[in-house]
């Protein structure tokens, strides 16, 4: 049995997932295997994955879309190899990550998941040092010391440090948890760190750049904005932590995804339901919601365009 299983999700990524797959079998360890599961892909995917030959890829395609989460799913029931990574198909491990992060769960059997700090790179594989900078920062890695982290709960929720991508699990672990959420299309990660943390479990963290995330243009945009919303309201409905301090933040961010949530739905024309999302989250911004409620009541044409204007006014 390989030591390590890779996981690939992918779906329509044919020209970057060659960088992804490439980088997991030019690995200074060795001892893997590499799944790679399509969700139905229609652009030449099986084509390309016809094209290699080394015997630890393993291939499982879906003849149709069966959702991002059921996806990485069956990536993971087809694992079987005592460390577990899933990272996706338009980012990159750097050739020590598998030496780097199995080393340490190999020396301590204690520890249940090894992450790890992230490159940005762009469209190009260029890396950007000032965003990546930037992005440590964002996340509070930057002031993360090396080393099992003692208060995980606030670690993956309020600084959201761990990223999926960069970080090897033991599989045993995330069998215990179930891994991925069924059916959900987002937030499916944050979601599966915070189960680790309330289930106790431990995760060491290693303050060096062994992933590399790419930042791209297919990642923006309001048909992908209402998706994550409705699946991050989702998330943050599913806890009511004990700690006041951690419930504050919940509720705080809560109500921020109802007030946006409820803000795109009614710049898409869905306006009874997005008012009342603006009505649910207005604590965070009551400035934001009565603009939203106000931009409610323009005629559809021309609230679309007031939307665009007034986000084109704040940045």
């Amino acid at each position: 049995m390989p030591k390590i299983s890779i996981c690939i999700p992918t779906f329509n990524r044919v020209k970057l997932l060659p960088c992804a797959i490439d980088s997991v079998l030019q690995q200074t360890y060795q001892d893997l295997e590499l799944i790679i599961c399509d969700d139905g892909s229609r652009d030449g995917t099986p084509k390309l994955i016809s094209q290699y030959t080394d015997s630890r890829i393993r291939y499982i395609r879906h003849s149709q879309n069966i959702g991002k989460s059921n996806n990485m799913r069956s990536g993971f029931e087809a694992a079987r190899g005592q460390y577990f990574i899933k990272f996706d198909d338009d980012d990159r491990l750097t050739p020590d990550f598998l030496a780097r992060t199995a080393s340490i769960l190999d020396h301590d059997p204690s520890i249940d998941f090894v992450g790890t700090d992230h490159w940005i790179i762009d469209i190009d594989n260029i890396r950007d040092e000032v965003k990546t900078q930037e992005n440590s920062r964002r996340w509070g890695r930057a002031n993360l010391s090396a080393g099992v982290v003692d208060n995980l709960l606030e670690v993956v929720f309020v600084q959201q440090s761990f990223q999926i991508g960069a970080t090897l699990f033991r599989r045993q672990t995330l069998q215990e948890l179930g891994f991925m959420q069924p059916d959900w299309q987002n937030c499916e990660d944050n979601d599966l760190f915070v189960r680790l943390a309330l289930a106790g479990k431990k995760g060491y963290y290693l303050p060096e750049l062994l992933m590399e995330y790419r930042v791209h243009a297919e990642q923006q945009g309001i048909n992908r904005a209402i998706p994550y919303l409705q699946d991050k309201l989702r998330y943050l409905s599913s806890y009511k932590f004990e700690s006041d301090k951690l419930e504050k933040v919940r509720l705080q961010r809560l109500a921020e995804t109802q007030l946006l949530l409820g803000l795109r739905l009614i710049e898409k024309g869905e306006v009874q339901k997005g008012r009342e999302l603006v009505f649910a989250g207005q604590s965070f911004s009551h400035a934001k919601a009565w603009t939203g409620l106000g931009l409610s009541l323009l005629p559809g044409g021309v609230r679309g365009k007031a939307f665009e204007v007034l986000r084109q006014v704040r940045g």
